[in-house]
């Protein structure tokens, strides 16, 4: 379905995987599938640009054959090791034995530990080339963007960048190109996958994209290692990404709570409806009937963040510690945010939720709001108030 030339020379080979519905373990929901995208560089020498998670090989390999007979390819780039990427290697390795592996040094390290292969590995680093006759292979290590390994390959005849995991979505089509999909559900996916898996390494992906800049490389066409592919106005994905990373925010809000009796949710939709009044644009979500990942997703252009959860034993409830636990990782930047909750013979669900907010280098900038039991009508007034008071920063 996606073998197709997307540039001359240079074929989609990769994957669609309908069915993935959680991706990095359980850590991201993927309701809308995925792709695993492998490209094929045709020339004088053949190369193969990633491969595809393990249990699509055969379709993989399928594809190539269409194309070219696999003992024809010379080079097989790994841009990063992880194994949605790199897991079809054993099986293309076994059909292409005297093919040279390129990567990075820690891609070596890498992948030996994960496939124990004894293939001919080439260790390369920026500014690095292999010619392929009339086309080239340039690379672009990318450390920790967003593993140790990973780096860009770039074909400078057909001003194409293939960056692996950067500039991707988790969205299975039966299109190649950005353009031809629904660009609400694009956009959604694009800002999804950022949020979920390189909010943390923002520093590091705005001096990459600075570091790729300066190279004054032209690029029309960029062709991730997941989703569609960017080609008309590719810059637009960069500018997002800068963006993101720069912690650019709108005047919105993200109110995440767990209740158990409904007291918390009272507070919550009574503070809600203050940041609404105070002219805020405001998300709120029951982290036991939310999607974490569309939750995160939501708090990536958000101002601040509050966080909400009745008292037990003398704590915050489970699932709301474990999402303050993977926020926590995600590491906000130029964020505020504030704490709520019922309790009812003790406190501490507040506290807790103050210590972690802390912890993830939020700004914690004004005390939270604890209410014993069901707020009265002067409490929800209080909840309201409080709402409208974050709204105007007091």
């Amino acid at each position: 379905m996606k073998n197709k030339e997307i540039v001359p020379g240079v074929f989609s080979v990769g994957v669609v995987d309908w069915n993935m519905r959680n991706f990095h373990g359980h850590t991201y929901a993927t309701k809308r599938g995925t792709s695993y995208n492998s490209y094929l560089v045709v020339d004088d020498k053949i190369a193969l640009v990633d491969t595809v998670y393990g249990p699509f090989s055969k379709e993989l390999i399928e594809n190539i054959r269409r194309i070219v007979p696999l003992d024809k390819i010379s080079y097989v780039v790994a841009n990063h090791v992880e194994t949605d990427h790199s897991g079809a290697l054993p099986e293309i390795m076994k059909l292409c034995p005297k093919a040279i592996v390129l990567g990075t040094s820690k891609c070596k390290e890498g992948l030996y530990k994960n496939y124990y292969g004894t293939w001919d590995f080439k260790e390369v680093k920026t500014g690095d080339s292999i010619s392929l006759g009339k086309k080239t292979l340039s690379f672009i290590e990318a450390p920790m963007i967003h593993w140790p390994d990973s780096m860009f390959t770039y074909l400078p005849e057909e001003e194409l960048l293939m960056p692996n995991d950067a500039f991707g979505q988790h969205l299975a089509s039966c299109y190649l190109f950005a353009d031809e999909v629904d660009p609400c559900q694009l956009w959604d996916e694009a800002a999804k996958y950022y949020a979920n898996i390189l909010w943390p390494l923002g520093g590091l992906i705005a001096k990459k994209i600075s570091e790729v800049q300066k190279l004054n490389i032209p690029i029309k066409v960029i062709a991730p290692s997941h989703g569609l592919i960017w080609r008309k106005d590719p810059m637009e994905i960069v500018k997002k990404y800068l963006s993101w990373a720069n912690n650019e925010v709108k005047q919105k809000g993200v109110v995440v709570y767990e209740t158990m009796w409904g007291a918390t949710e009272k507070m919550a939709r009574s503070i809600s409806m203050g940041m609404v009044e105070a002219g805020l644009e405001v998300k709120v979500f029951d982290v036991n009937q939310s999607d974490r990942t569309e939750v995160v997703k939501e708090m990536l252009d958000s101002k601040f963040f509050v966080f909400g959860s009745s008292t037990h034993d003398n704590s915050m409830l489970p699932s709301m510690a474990g999402f303050l636990e993977f926020v926590r990782g995600l590491s906000p930047k130029n964020r505020s945010a504030y704490a709520f909750g019922s309790y009812g013979w003790a406190g501490g669900a507040v506290r807790d939720i103050e210590k972690v907010i802390t912890a993830s280098g939020m700004s914690l900038a004004k005390p939270g709001l604890g209410i014993r039991y069901v707020p009265d009508e002067n409490e929800t007034k209080a909840c309201f108030a409080f709402g409208q008071d974050l709204a105007a920063g007091k």
